[in-house]
């Protein structure tokens, strides 16, 4: 069996390693023998240390624990599982919802995103099911870059069209800038589609925003806009960055990541571009309500596993005929829902949280409102639970009707 994670890591030649890329580097002040022995102790080290390492890792895996291994994936299977899972309910959502709530929850947000999913659908005038433009998206060449390059440029393109309405959508904006590249390569096979990855406003590096550019006909265009504003600008990059700006709050807090807080943040703000004038074409107006309606299953296939007794069939088969992520993901992600239980749950949860307190805000305030102060009070205080988001979204509505 070939387990991927591990077995790129093992290498006959250390030069084939990503252990040894440092060693390409090596400053032209030092001589070659000082080059020399660096080289030569590295070479060892990655050889005798990392590879014979994973080496040890791969035997173990595959003759002693994966024969050993249950053959049920649902959390609740384990010992004292559905307790287990209960409380790992509770700390990504940050909420007191059942699990039965949040898995009701998702059936009437896959229903209702469908019904918009299909008028798109009609006004496209498309001959054929639901099924088949689901086909026909994962199909057809004309949603798919040719090259890494070209992927990487559309999604640079949107990145730099969403820093442009940054100004009217924020009253603070970020000092960190980001850039656009590629997931590495031996993370790839493996990789979510993008990524947001922070990095220290003290250092010399800006942040990045990640891009699979692994299986290209995995990776569809009609996606790539939510998929930007929800890992670049104004998603995970843009909240991140500010958070390690504010002041007055202890450092812990200034990195501390809650996911229904920041995963609820970024699916938002690929409902935000909807107010920023993207999703102008119809595919992806579509590739949106995708992303929504993948997030949206979650609630379902998440508590499915781990409550319900749900196989990955059923999973991999639910999320196929609900929305237009290619089969690839879905495999990758199918598989991240049963080895990471709960987290999934935290985007629709987080998202729902804040479109309700937006309404909330623009029914009390109405002419009052303003977007751009209504987002910066939610990210004044950094990341925070679902009910002290609640709270401080209530005070600005109490201060702005004094």
């Amino acid at each position: 069996m070939n387990f991927s994670g591990y077995v790129n890591q093992i290498v006959a030649d250390p030069e084939e390693s990503i252990f040894y890329s440092p060693f390409n580097k090596i400053p032209r002040t030092f001589s070659e023998e000082e080059k020399n022995g660096i080289v030569s102790d590295g070479k060892s080290a990655i050889m005798e240390g990392a590879v014979a390492g994973y080496e040890a890792i791969s035997i173990f895996f595959e003759e002693e624990y994966y024969p050993s291994a249950r053959t049920s994936i649902g959390a609740s299977e384990l010992p004292d599982g559905k307790e287990f899972y209960e409380q790992r309910v509770s700390y990504f959502t940050t909420t007191g919802q059942t699990i039965e709530e949040i898995h009701q929850t998702g059936l009437e947000e896959v229903s209702r995103i469908k019904a918009e999913m299909q008028q798109i659908i009609n006004e496209l005038k498309f001959k054929g099911d639901f099924n088949d433009f689901l086909t026909f998206l994962r199909t057809n060449p004309q949603f798919y870059a040719k090259t890494p390059l070209e992927l990487i440029k559309e999604a640079s393109y949107i990145a730099k069209k969403a820093d442009a309405k940054m100004p009217s959508m924020f009253e603070l904006l970020p000092r960190q800038s980001y850039g656009v590249a590629p997931v590495p390569d031996h993370l790839a096979p493996k990789y979510t589609g993008g990524r947001a990855v922070g990095a220290p406003i003290s250092g010399t590096e800006s942040g990045y925003y990640w891009v699979n550019t692994y299986n290209l006909p995995s990776r569809p265009l009609y996606t790539l806009e939510a998929l930007t504003l929800h890992e670049a600008v104004p998603g995970h990059h843009l909240q991140g960055a500010l958070s390690q700006e504010l002041e007055g709050i202890h450092p812990f807090r200034q990195n501390l990541y809650i996911s229904a807080y920041g995963e609820g943040w970024g699916l938002y703000c690929e409902y935000l571009g909807t107010e920023m004038g993207f999703y102008q074409d119809p595919y992806s107006a579509f590739g949106r309500l995708t992303y929504e309606m993948w997030r949206a299953c979650r609630l379902v296939v998440d508590t499915g596993i781990h409550a319900y007794g749900w196989t990955r069939d059923e999973v991999v088969d639910y999320l196929a005929e609900n929305t237009a992520l290619s089969y690839h993901e879905i495999g990758t992600e199918t598989d991240r829902y049963i080895s990471w239980p709960g987290q999934a749950l935290a985007y629709k949860t987080g998202e729902l949280k804040i479109r309700e307190l937006r309404k909330r805000a623009e029914d009390a305030l109405i002419e009052r409102f303003d977007v751009r102060e209504f987002h910066n009070r939610l990210l004044s205080q950094g990341t925070v639970t679902l009910p002290i988001l609640e709270l401080i979204i209530d005070e600005y509505i109490a201060e702005k009707l004094k």
